[in-house]
């Protein structure tokens, strides 16, 4: 057994930038696997909403952390971080490249920096009397039981500050004082990928998923699962249930989709540029870039 730390190459970049394409020529000529850290990706069904590798993809290049779960049955950020590193030391026991690719920056930083925050399950009653009380009132009993946690999060942010609070009141310890921090004995080296034309790729990709069957596959997951599948309310599949319900038209979807991921997309940058500053790739010739960086990095 090696006594130097394992590499591990991880490529990140907001949605709709091209990371599973680049992903699957790197790995071809690395000769290693995949592994997802798409928060979607791993539940079943969730193909087309996704942008999933398609299954020719999936032949090329093997993939770990796909379709690992049903969508009924979320997993929360620490069951994942438990699934990734059982698959990542199976990985560098049998002398491959690790290699994490994806656009969940939370997702990744729990497994190559060990984060993770309590496995405490939603609590659907107390997380409608919160949304009842509306943001302002929440963030002010945020502020009193974990003024910590206000601090890194934005006062507009519904989810993560109902979260907290619902952590806090279900073990009575404030959320920043759970959070925890060992980061693997890992060598890691990560790579960015972003387009100047993101926005004309995010339209191009959004006209594409629902010509291509995102209404037909959100009909299967709700003839499946039901239509208060929580997954369900995740950009893409929502504005396909509208639809579907007839509250609303494809046009209006696909532009409303459009938007969103846009919205989104942003939000994954500044994450990326705050929480991890990877080193960006060169968009004229991405792949040249990343071999060289990686072959580099390998030594």
């Amino acid at each position: 057994m090696s006594n130097y730390p394992p590499h591990i190459v991880v490529l990140v970049g907001p949605t709709a930038s091209g990371k599973t394409d680049l992903a699957i020529e790197i790995a071809e000529y690395f000769k290693t696997h995949i592994h997802n850290i798409d928060s979607r990706q791993i539940y079943k069904s969730m193909d087309i909403g996704t942008a999933k590798p398609s299954e020719n993809q999936q032949k090329k290049i093997k993939h770990f952390l796909i379709d690992i779960e049903e969508p009924i049955n979320q997993i929360n950020v620490k069951q994942f971080q438990e699934i990734a590193l059982n698959s990542l030391k199976k990985e560098i026991k049998q002398s491959y490249l690790p290699f994490l690719v994806g656009g969940s920056g939370l997702y990744m930083n729990s497994i190559t920096k060990g984060f993770f925050s309590p496995d405490i399950p939603p609590q659907k009653n107390l997380r409608v009397q919160l949304e009842e009380l509306g943001q302002k009132e929440c963030w002010e009993l945020l502020k009193n039981c974990d003024p910590i946690t206000t601090k890194k999060i934005n006062f507009a942010d519904q989810i993560r500050t109902i979260r907290a609070l619902e952590v806090f009141y279900i073990t009575g310890k404030p959320l920043s004082t759970q959070k925890v921090q060992k980061p693997p004995n890992w060598k890691i080296l990560e790579l960015g990928l972003d387009r100047e034309n993101l926005k004309e790729r995010i339209i191009q990709r959004t006209k594409n998923m629902f010509s291509s069957g995102i209404l037909e596959e959100t009909k299967h997951l709700i003839s499946q699962y039901g239509s208060d599948l929580p997954i369900l309310e995740t950009i893409g599949y929502r504005e396909a249930k509208e639809v579907l319900n007839n509250h609303s038209t494809i046009d209006k979807a696909i532009e409303l989709t459009t938007t969103k991921t846009i919205q989104f997309a942003k939000r994954q940058k500044t994450w990326f540029r705050n929480k991890n500053n990877p080193t960006w790739l060169n968009n004229k010739n991405p792949l040249k870039d990343a071999i060289i960086k990686i072959e580099s990095f390998l030594g």
